[in-house]
């Protein structure tokens, strides 16, 4: 009861204080009381949707352009999960001898155990190497199981020894 009883209190308080003001001031009250309502609520209210509305019609061309593009990525998805993979060709001795010298790599041994194959080489620039490597990775397939890499000179040159495996599924491309 102490609540209902304090709100009566100051309901009372407030009629009062209205009751004591004169007719011109009860007009100023209620104007501003109105202005100060309408501003409150074009503050919480309106101001926020007329500014995230702007924003969301500022970015709608760029979202229509990515709504653009995914959908010809879509297509062209779709197109190439029909098409079979390129075959390529079957890892074996000649194909990586091959491979390194078309790179300007001597290799000191390739040696094939089943699918499996282990190149040996020296003095070789890191980055040719690198670039050898990833290009077997792309156009064949092939991954190195184990590497060992050392340094060796001039700088930049080293000696390395890999294990390499085709792989035979698309998807590991």
């Amino acid at each position: 009861m102490s609540a209902l009883s304090a709100v009566s209190r100051f309901k009372d308080q407030i009629g009062l204080y209205w009751m004591a003001r004169t007719e011109q001031e009860r007009k100023f009250l209620a104007i501003g009381g109105a202005l100060a309502g309408l501003m409150l609520v074009y503050a919480l209210l309106l101001a926020p949707a007329l500014e995230g509305s702007a924003a969301l019609r500022a970015e709608l061309p760029q979202l229509k352009q990515q709504k653009a593009q995914l959908e010809a990525l879509a297509k062209t998805a779709a197109a190439l999960s029909g098409q079979t993979p390129p075959q390529v060709t079957p890892m074996s001795r000649e194909t990586l001898s091959a491979s390194l010298s078309a790179r300007g790599i001597k290799p000191e041994s390739v040696s094939m155990t089943g699918e499996y194959a282990k190149v040996q080489v020296s003095g070789v620039a890191f980055s040719n190497l690198v670039a050898w490597l990833e290009a077997q990775r792309l156009e064949h397939r092939i991954g190195v199981l184990e590497a060992a890499i050392t340094a060796s000179t001039p700088a930049g040159q080293v000696d390395a020894t890999f294990t390499l495996r085709q792989s035979t599924d698309a998807g590991s491309r």
